[in-house]
């Protein structure tokens, strides 16, 4: 079981670090700062400085303040439910890792389309590694 348990914890602490990074920091949207930067075709002094962005700083820390918030909250709900006792009961098993696959596939699939230059997407292959060693486990035992 701990060969399924341990990288499900490890990828939950992982969002979970995640959110808070996001949560605490005084310029979320810098912490993928060259990707989010790709994507605009502009660095955020160029667009800081346009006529009428004068708030945009306070609402870029309010999306990712929200980001920050589900982050931190799937991975808790994640680690909570990494416990043994709900990993030992294959239907629950089965739901946690299909949704989990999906989660984390599509995260990569969106992270690839828009901000393909981000370092994140070296986190999300880590977290998909550690899913497929999970999943593998679980197959096996099954």
């Amino acid at each position: 079981m701990k060969n399924i348990r341990y990288p499900l914890i490890l990828i939950s602490i992982a969002l979970c670090i995640s959110g808070i990074r996001w949560l605490i920091n005084p310029e979320p949207w810098m912490l993928d700062q060259v990707a989010n930067e790709e994507r605009l075709k502009m660095t955020f002094a160029e667009l800081f400085i346009i006529e009428g962005n004068s708030t945009l700083g306070a609402y870029l820390t309010q999306i990712y303040r929200f980001l920050g918030l589900y982050v931190l909250g799937i991975g808790s709900i994640l680690l909570s439910f990494s416990d043994t006792k709900f990993l030992s009961i294959l239907s629950f098993r089965n739901r946690y890792l299909v949704i989990l696959g999906i989660l984390l596939v599509s995260n990569l699939a969106l992270a690839y389309m828009w901000i393909s230059s981000s370092h994140f997407i070296y986190i999300m292959w880590l977290a998909i590694a550690l899913y497929l060693y999970s999943l593998y486990h679980h197959i096996k035992m099954k």
